[in-house]
């Protein structure tokens, strides 16, 4: 069987390799690097920039843990070049999968013809037709930009523009405080940038539970980060200088640049989807069915084209499963349990159903916290802030959860799991959780649900 791809992102190649691995002949179209924009501009890049902000907070507190340090320097540009070769690599890891699979890279800029049929403007200048049996659409999202802030990509900035800049900004206003504002707003200032984020909504991260958004605003506070929230913005001016901003309330801000991180909408620019019958929503994303299939039989759409969550782990999950059913499986995409993730100091994690929307929902539910202060090797790394959070519903079903601390991306998966089985939180409370470790604090939140946490501190953030 032959499988046409457009889009090398995280939801292209994984269903590239995945097609290729179970006897497909799979021809790959990207115009840019693959691995898309988590890879080259999104999630790698961004974690490595944060991994050395990461190190720089370490070195400062170096003297607490007995390590002397006398002399502690940035350089950006020494941070981008880390970055820039650390995502090379990845992208050369790629490219070989694709070589070891089988799978045939064109570049160039895909379209449909029609069911079977893709034409490719080549890069190169020429033009290439490709027929095969099934096509799979994964070519993404682009960042939102309304005319009315003026993006220019110099004093006005995506986080395209932002993930290159070799000097920082002496002060850098962020529209949106959401997951991308919030973690380049930190980053930005931990290298000495006055920072002001504008949020619309009445709390930053607007999706995520109301204490764990409290507490990173605290930590904001702390770092002398400026949040503004119940907040629009009204009118941009750019000026020789830098930026002028005019706010809902009248707020008039000024800075050197501006750094738009509003959301992203799916890039289905060219693709000739309406000459094609493919149905799309309202939003502009394209329809398909619990198997990814669109409205046309034979051509399938994952990730950020379609009305799931603009995630690359979400966008890879589902390219994996279209690839299988375009051989003739039958799997369905689950969207139960998608993780959340938000790499700031502290880092966040969530899964499943907040406070908020469980009493939306009208669910009877109880809560269990643990706070990591409480445990022995959040002192030891000298990480106390944060804390657990699990939501189970009347049969004790763990419905949601959330992490604010150490490593609450990493601990997150155990909750995830627990989400996607519908595990309660007896049962996962029994299992014996390794000592010393950030694990603990699951634990001891799981055995809280029931008001049974052994170690449970009364100390409040």
């Amino acid at each position: 069987m032959k499988i046409t791809i457009i889009g090398a992102g995280p939801g292209g190649y994984e269903a590239a390799i995945m097609a290729a691995k179970l006897g497909a002949e799979v021809t790959v179209v990207e115009k840019k690097e693959v691995g898309g924009t988590c890879l080259n501009i999104g999630c790698i890049p961004t974690k490595s920039l944060l991994a050395s902000a990461d190190v720089l907070t370490t070195s400062l507190e170096a003297e607490k843990f007995g390590v002397c340090n006398d002399h502690t320097t940035v350089e950006l540009k020494q941070i981008i070049e880390r970055k820039d070769k650390l995502v090379t690599g990845l992208v050369k890891g790629i490219e070989f999968l694709f070589e070891s699979n089988g799978v045939n890279l064109v570049r160039g800029i895909g379209k449909l013809i029609d069911s079977k049929t893709v034409e490719v403007q080549l890069n190169d200048g020429g033009v290439e037709i490709l027929v095969s049996d099934k096509i799979l659409l994964a070519t993404g999202s682009v960042p939102i930009c309304p005319e009315m802030f003026h993006y220019d990509g110099e004093k006005v900035i995506t986080s395209t523009e932002a993930l290159a800049l070799k000097t920082p900004p002496k002060s850098m206003i962020v529209v949106g405080g959401g997951v991308i504002g919030c973690e380049l707003g930190q980053f930005f200032n931990h290298l000495g940038t006055k920072i002001t984020i504008v949020e619309m909504a009445d709390q930053i991260l607007s999706f995520e539970d109301e204490s764990v958004a409290k507490q990173l605003l605290r930590q904001f506070k702390r770092e002398k980060i400026k949040v503004l929230t119940a907040n629009g913005v009204t009118d941009v001016k750019v000026e020789d200088t830098g930026v002028v901003v005019t706010l809902t309330n009248g707020a008039i801000l000024e800075a050197e640049m501006m750094l738009l991180s509003i959301g992203r909408s799916s890039y289905s620019k060219g693709l000739n989807l309406e000459a094609s019958g493919i149905k799309v929503d309202s939003k502009g994303q394209i329809e398909v069915d619990e198997r990814l299939e669109t409205s046309v039989k034979g051509i399938y759409a994952v990730g950020d084209l379609i009305n799931t969550p603009y995630l690359a782990h979400v966008a890879s999950k589902e390219g994996i499963i279209a690839a299988e059913n375009m051989l003739g499986k039958n799997k369905t995409a689950v969207h139960k349990a998608i993780p959340r993730c938000v790499y700031t100091d502290p880092q966040i994690a969530a899964v499943g159903l907040t406070e908020k929307e469980a009493q939306q929902k009208g669910i009877n539910y109880k809560t269990g916290s643990f706070d990591f202060r409480a445990l022995g090797k959040a002192q030891i790394i000298g990480k106390i802030q944060g804390q657990v959070k699990i939501i189970v519903d009347e049969q004790d079903v763990i419905i949601g959860a959330s992490i604010i601390g150490p490593e609450a991306t990493d601990l997150l998966a155990e909750l995830t799991m627990a989400v996607h089985l519908g595990l309660t939180a007896e049962v996962l409370g029994d299992v014996i959780h390794p000592h010393p470790t950030l694990s603990e604090a699951i634990m001891e939140a799981l055995h809280d649900v029931h008001g049974m946490s052994i170690n449970k501190a009364s100390l409040r953030f």
